[in-house]
């Protein structure tokens, strides 16, 4: 009979060289189906090199148009040294701007979010237009020519009302195939009418590959009683090799399944997935599929949260629409509401998720929707995954951590993991 196998011998000194490796040589070296090692998560230098390879680069959610619903109103986003003005011009188009003023370089809006006629510098008051273009500088010379210090822009673009903005201007090639994609998923949702009925930033006191992971599978998701009260637990598990735990789950959802195509089939809604996580720039998933109980909504009874549908849907019991994009955000897409959520690094150990939900813009709080109810579900589950993003952050940071395997259900976070390699792989050869 051959030995036990032996657990691996902790070694600090070692631990702390590894620490101190070069990030390409750790990049290289990652082995397939196996998580990151530490410094990914924990090094200061490595979280730079997220925000330059990653955030930069790609093309990132930051908000929904129903933030910015009128001319000149606006939102602003940090994502690491980078502050984004994002707005809607005066002829309703979705821009965005560099946060600098072409003056001296100042910061010109401090506050998150609010509408403006102008954009106007408080150092200065040098002041631009909605498209950016500088319209006053006091005090020039004679050969100031203010064409020259317009703001600096940022890529964005809106698909189905969700505003994506690209930092860098070499963008990711793909987006347009991207948005011909999702565009027909999104758009009976109507989410460019829509309105905010709530929105809430929670700081997760871990990294941000940590947050996604988390979000990527739901091996952990007996750690959400109220999920699911609403949801089936079977996400990213192959129904058809299951613990016995799931069989009884697994066999309603095959026979909400498909209930849910043949209304989808009747309405012309598509349905079907499309996964393309790791083998593009713009890595995606997106799909619908039923939920639990009454089957209508993310609540806890499983019912429709608003009385007012999100469009001219005939019947709330369309399932979820699930959609998440590489590196930062995933959605649910109900009949009655929406909810958006987007990850946003703010230190190695520090990430901002913004929850925001969307209801039908006529739907009135208190009439056709109780708030405490529309948010329960989703509000008590990022409770919990911060917790559970805290523990795991609070392990990577002990000498004692070495990389363990994913499980056959975390096959999404192999593939996000896969394409953050990939990407930083393409920016450290440039």
């Amino acid at each position: 009979m051959s030995a036990p196998t032996q657990p691996p011998q902790f070694n600090p000194d070692l631990a702390r060289e590894e620490a101190a490796v070069d990030p390409s040589q750790l990049v290289e070296r990652r082995e397939v189906g196996m998580s990151l090692e530490a410094p990914f998560y924990t090094s200061q230098e490595y979280y730079d090199l997220d925000i330059d390879a990653i955030f930069a680069k790609s093309w990132i959610f930051v908000a929904n148009e129903a933030e910015i619903p009128d001319a000149g109103d606006y939102v602003t986003i940090t994502v690491g040294r980078y502050s984004i003005i994002v707005t809607r011009d005066d002829d309703e188009n979705v821009r965005a701007y560099h946060n600098v003023c072409r003056h001296r370089g100042a910061r010109i809006i401090n506050d998150e979010r609010g509408s403006v006629g102008r954009i106007v510098c408080g150092y200065h008051q040098w002041t631009y237009g909605m498209d950016g273009k500088l319209v006053f500088a006091d005090s020039q010379a004679p050969d100031f020519d203010p064409s020259c210090f317009s703001l600096r822009g940022v890529h964005a673009r809106s698909v189905g009302g969700l505003i994506f903005i690209c930092i860098s201007n070499d963008t990711p090639p793909d987006f347009d195939d991207f948005a011909a994609s999702v565009e027909p998923y999104l758009a009976p949702h109507r989410l460019r009418e829509a309105k905010v009925a709530k929105q809430i930033d929670l700081i997760e006191h871990g990294n941000w590959k940590l947050t996604v992971e988390n979000n990527r599978e739901c091996y952990h998701c007996g750690g959400h009683p109220e999920l699911l009260s609403s949801y089936f637990p079977v996400y990213g598990f192959d129904l058809d090799d299951l613990p016995a735990r799931l069989v009884p789950a697994r066999d309603r959802y095959v026979t909400a399944m498909a209930e849910l195509v043949d209304k989808c089939e009747t309405l012309s809604l598509p349905y079907a997935e499309i996964e393309e996580l790791d083998t593009r720039p713009t890595g995606f998933r997106i799909d619908r599929v039923p939920l639990e109980k009454a089957g209508e909504s993310f609540t806890p009874d499983g019912t429709a949260a608003s009385k007012k549908l999100m469009a001219d849907f005939p019947t709330p019991k369309l399932g979820r629409l699930g959609f998440h994009v590489q590196p930062n955000a995933w959605f649910h897409f109900m009949a009655d509401h929406a909810i958006t959520f987007s990850a946003i690094p703010i230190a190695p150990d520090q990430t901002l998720v913004r929850t925001t939900w969307l209801v039908h813009p006529d739907a009135v709080e208190g009439v056709d929707y109780d708030i405490d109810n529309l948010t329960a579900v989703w509000k008590a589950t990022n409770e919990q995954d911060a917790g559970f993003v805290e523990r795991a952050h609070q392990g990577l940071l002990s000498p004692a951590y070495i990389p363990g395997p994913y499980s056959p259900s975390e096959y999404q976070v192999e593939a996000f993991i896969n394409w953050y390699i990939g990407r930083l792989r393409k920016h450290l050869a440039e």
